[in-house]
């Protein structure tokens, strides 16, 4: 029998251990069909928030290998209608937690990265040109900038956890777009969409995969397909209840602590006025 090569098992052991990260993913979901692995997969399916940092600084070079991956994202009619504040000074670090409500790892990790939806520069582009930007003004045109600064984002987010850093998204900067337009200086028609901290994870704290929906409740095929069945959401709500007591957290629901989150305008932290805030930052939407 002729051994396997050690491309084939490296393919093997990344399948195994896509398999596992699957499984806890998913809980009580069965495994996709002809399930495919690699490295790059794992690495995917590994990601968790980290919510508690070193205070090592990162290695020369970190920022900019992570710029690259951002920039190497795709944006739609290579507009590249986004900008990201890179932000570690800690008085600075300081306001942007106090208007995310304390998060405490805004202040530990070393690096806060603000990823903006930025019309600004198209504007000044047309306008040095003498021409109109009258299409900026559209509710389009700012969908462009909050996808492009979303992807961007997250390809950011896999080459962190390539180099062995934790990240964690922090929307909460939307809950005062105004406060933190002035922290960071932001120009008119510059949006911060959401936070992003980035450090080496405390090992000490130990976070575990959190479980999603099973695929078959997220995806349809051809058409939109049924909705989910509340047996789904049932299974889904008890894995989310045991992910929660093994990282004890309070148990809850996910069925009831997503439906709390969109009871009214309350209940979205201040963001129920966003539409007017993005007007006051020189969005004029339409």
């Amino acid at each position: 029998m002729t051994a396997p090569t050690p491309e084939a098992l490296s393919a093997v052991t990344a399948r195994d251990g896509l398999e596992k990260l699957v499984r806890a993913r998913y809980r009580n979901g069965a495994l996709p069909a002809a399930l495919q692995g690699n490295e790059t997969l794992a690495l995917l399916a590994a990601h968790r928030s980290v919510r508690a940092y070193k205070p090592d600084p990162l290695p020369e070079g970190t920022l900019e290998t992570l710029v690259l991956a951002a920039q190497s994202a795709a944006t739609s009619s290579n507009l590249q209608t986004w900008s990201v504040v890179a932000v570690a000074d800690p008085a600075r670090k300081a306001v942007l937690a106090e208007v995310a409500g304390g998060q405490k790892h805004i202040l530990q990790a070393p690096l806060m990265l603000v990823w903006l939806a930025d019309l600004s520069r198209l504007k000044s582009v047309a306008t040095a040109r003498g021409q109109s930007a009258e299409g900026l003004d559209y509710l389009e045109m700012a969908t462009v900038a909050i996808v492009d600064a979303a992807l961007a984002a997250q390809n950011a987010v896999i080459a962190a956890e390539s180099l062995g850093l934790g990240t964690v998204y922090i929307g909460a900067m939307r809950n005062d777009p105004a406060r933190v337009a002035a922290t960071l200086n932001l120009p008119s028609m510059a949006f911060a969409v959401f936070g992003l901290c980035v450090g080496y994870p405390v090992e000490e704290v130990v976070t575990g995969v959190k479980p999603r929906l099973a695929p078959s409740v997220v995806l349809h095929r051809e058409t939109y397909g049924q909705s989910a069945e509340p047996a789904d959401i049932a299974r889904y709500d008890e894995a989310m209840q045991d992910f929660q007591g093994e990282q004890g957290m309070r148990r809850q629901p996910w069925s009831d602590q997503a439906v709390a989150r969109v009871a009214d305008g309350k209940a979205l932290s201040g963001r129920d006025v966003l539409m007017q805030a993005l007007n006051e930052r020189g969005f004029r939407l339409r």
